[in-house]
């Protein structure tokens, strides 16, 4: 039975994780200036993210989910129970409290929301499978996703924030949600959009000073009006040349002139795009975009493969969470979306992130390694 699952193991999948995995921390090495003889240690940290994260797969890949999943009421009970926490025992950095720190090690639990999140919308919907178009399903699977989206606010994380409602849209899209409805929903999301925009760049808002804190505000200002906040805009701008400065082929690991200099903000983490453009080029860019596109794809596939609901849901809701934070992350970096504070996945520094991000490629691959018995299911 395991050599049977292990013939089914996505090879291709788990070696496209783990060179991304690896570049990212050469990249984060060069970030860092550890070739100037500064603090090593968030090189270092990030190679135990990575030796952890693949113990991480490996249990996720070889656990029995559908069991756990008897028990997705307790998980998102325990995941609401740890955002409440932050708001009280979490660490402030940089002006945010996102962080529960535990000894040497500061966990966000933002990040672990996502993934929990997935598993228990999965869970509701396929119990729910015939009433996906009932206003009940509907409404109980928007509020139970807004709950965790407010106390994530709070920190404040838009980003993370943004990420569930996109995990939200792709499960219930996936489950059948009918047309009508999301065409409906649509019809009111374009302009509330077009709204934002405008009444941010408006003197005197009407709304959204009011509703997003300062510095979500202002970095929208910067992108509908960067010469009115170039501050904020500083970050965008020296991203921009960066990736720029690359060219085709890069300056080479170590000889990104703006990077090596400290003009990129955030180089290991938000922006880590821009010292991949400025240092190994256009090809970087696109190698490590066709990696994780190449991710969301088997992931897409393996969806595809299964018969199972609630397998198909937890992956396309992975899927997502990956290509979403991809897009956004490149897109604060080449200046086509505000800046948001998204992480690249596999890519930026962060153990959180790493070890949320490799735990789902984990339950993917258990996923797959099943999806040859799924197709004889109920017959």
């Amino acid at each position: 039975m395991i050599n049977k699952q292990l013939s089914n193991l996505d090879y291709w999948l788990v070696i496209a994780v783990c060179l991304l995995s690896v570049f990212g921390i050469i990249c984060i090495g060069s970030a860092t200036h550890i070739n100037l003889g500064e603090d090593p240690s968030t090189f270092y940290k990030q190679m135990v993210w990575f030796v952890i994260g693949i113990v991480l797969m490996i249990i996720a890949s070889s656990v029995d989910y559908k069991f756990i999943s008897k028990f997705y009421i307790f998980f998102y009970i325990g995941n609401i129970l740890l955002l409440l926490a932050v708001l009280v025992l979490g660490k402030n950095i940089n002006g945010a409290t996102r962080w529960i720190a535990l000894g040497p090690v500061s966990l966000q639990p933002s990040e672990f929301a996502k993934l929990i999140l997935i598993f228990c919308l999965a869970k509701y919907l396929e119990k729910r499978k015939h009433q996906i178009n009932d206003f009940s399903t509907i409404a109980i699977s928007c509020i139970g996703i807004m709950i965790p989206v407010l106390l994530i606010q709070k920190q404040p994380s838009l980003s993370a924030s943004l990420v569930l409602l996109v995990i939200l849209c792709v499960e219930l899209f996936v489950a059948g949600l009918n047309y009508k409805l999301i065409r409906t929903v649509l019809l009111f999301l374009v302009p509330a959009i077009l709204f934002v925009f405008w009444d941010v760049s408006r003197e005197n808002p009407l709304l959204m000073d009011k509703l997003l804190k300062p510095h979500q505000f202002n970095r929208i200002l910067a992108f509908v009006n960067p010469t009115s906040n170039l501050d904020q805009y500083y970050q965008t701008e020296k991203a921009i040349n960066a990736i720029g400065s690359g060219q085709l082929k890069g300056k080479g690991l170590f000889h990104g002139t703006l990077n090596q200099l400290s003009y990129l903000p955030e180089p290991h983490n938000d922006f880590i795009f821009s010292v991949i453009g400025e240092e190994f080029g256009f090809i970087g860019c696109i190698i490590v975009l066709f990696l994780l596109l190449f991710i969301v794809f088997r992931c897409i596939l393996i969806a595809i493969a299964t018969r199972d609901f609630f397998s198909q849901l937890i992956v396309v809701g992975i899927a997502g969470m990956i290509a979403f934070q991809t897009f956004v992350n490149v897109g604060v970096a080449t200046g086509i979306m505000p800046n948001t504070g998204m992480s690249l996945p596999f890519v930026s520094y962060g153990g959180s992130s790493m070890w949320t991000n490799m735990t789902a490629v984990g339950l993917v691959l258990n996923i797959g390694m099943k999806r040859s018995s799924s197709i004889f299911e109920g017959v």
